[in-house]
């Protein structure tokens, strides 16, 4: 059986992350995340479990991983045309919060086929449940929440799409949960700063 491949953005997101903030680690981590995987798409479970195993005994995992989150949002934005952005853009808050979300369903689903993301919409927000998260498959329960790629990524689509709200790890896997989750919170009637990208 071959083994499942992870998906581009996740990969060229990480690297970059780590090109930002272990720029001394770098050569290190390309062990796995090489050139030519990345160019091709044949980067798979096994190299990707290598690197975040060996990131978690790093002081800045948290960062890295929320950076990678954070481009990986911006990278899959980039890719809608110009038309669906502004379709997105110009929907009332509770709509253009479900297209955001459904965009954020599509991503963790692209990144590895083994991840699933049910999302369930609430008042002021939704709650995002992630099976099968890349980045909280661990062997012995950690001590703190792993999965802050998920909720940085929503947090930066959300953003983008001029929605005031914020994304928060709520549960995770690699602790003891059933299933990561990440809590969207909404204020709704207000648009962020952020000016529509081109």
């Amino acid at each position: 059986m071959s083994e499942g491949r992870i998906g581009r953005v996740v990969v060229a997101s990480l690297h970059q992350a780590i090109a930002d903030l272990l720029p001394s680690r770098l050569e290190f981590y390309e062990n796995w995340l090489n050139a030519v995987g990345l160019r091709q798409g044949t980067i798979g479970l096994a190299a990707l479990n290598a690197v975040l195993s060996f990131l978690r005994h790093e002081d800045v995992y948290v960062l890295v991983t929320t950076r990678a989150g954070e481009y990986a949002a911006e990278w899959t934005f980039a890719e809608l045309s110009p038309i669906k952005r502004a379709f997105v853009w110009a929907l009332p808050v509770t709509f253009r919060t479900r297209a955001t979300l459904r965009m954020a369903r599509a991503m963790i689903r692209g990144a590895y086929p083994g991840s699933r993301a049910l999302v369930k919409m609430r008042s002021n927000g939704a709650l995002l449940s992630i099976r099968g998260s890349l980045f909280c498959q661990v062997r012995e329960a950690a001590t703190d929440p792993l999965c802050w790629f998920y909720a940085a990524a929503v947090g930066r689509l959300l953003r983008l799409f001029q929605i005031q709200g914020e994304a928060q790890v709520t549960s995770c896997r690699a602790i003891g949960a059933a299933a990561c989750q990440v809590s969207v919170q909404v204020h709704r009637g207000k648009r962020t700063d952020e000016p529509l990208a081109a």
